[in-house]
């Protein structure tokens, strides 16, 4: 899997290219070429056909990668995602940072919902991070959230900075 394949270098593409065309591959150190049978997934949130235009993508790279496209509609498109995701993130990071449960006021996941997510799944994980780490009650408020219309402290007047940060990975 290739993430943000919209954003390798020239000389990546060129290497890219050859392997997919070649199936052979070397590794970094070694001097020896070795057969590989893959298949590739590539994600981007670029135009990669405005790209190829633009001459800043190989064309040739392109269409040996485009095969079979998924669109994957951006969060404010599909918002009757966001309760799942939600409470998918929140479950992730309860588990993680050992938790006890919490549940997502009403007023909370209305907010989440209306919200118009410019960093799309992303910003919405990161929100609910944020919102495990600075609540301090059994219930989410709009106040826990991050967006520039709730206040920057959670109750009890509590910020991000004097809560424990814990980075999760997964």
């Amino acid at each position: 899997f290739l993430d943000e394949i919209g954003d390798v270098s020239p000389k990546t593409q060129m290497v890219l290219l050859r392997v997919l065309d070649e199936r052979m591959i070397t590794r970094v150190g070694g001097n020896r070429t070795i057969s590989v049978d893959f298949r590739m997934i590539a994600a981007t949130n670029r135009d990669l056909e405005a790209m190829v235009a633009e001459g800043t993508f190989r064309e040739d790279l392109y269409y040996r990668l485009n095969v079979v496209t998924i669109r994957m509609p951006s969060l404010r498109e599909r918002k009757e995602d966001i309760p799942l995701l939600t409470e998918h993130f929140l479950q992730r990071y309860l588990r993680a940072m050992s938790r006890t449960p919490l549940v997502f006021a009403p007023e909370a996941m209305d907010l989440l919902v209306r919200h118009d997510w410019p960093g799309n799944v992303r910003e919405l994980q990161n929100a609910v991070e944020r919102a495990v780490v600075i609540c301090r009650g059994g219930r989410i408020e709009p106040t826990d959230l991050p967006f520039a219309d709730a206040p920057a402290a959670g109750p009890g007047g509590r910020t991000l900075a004097d809560a424990e940060r814990v980075h999760v990975e997964g």
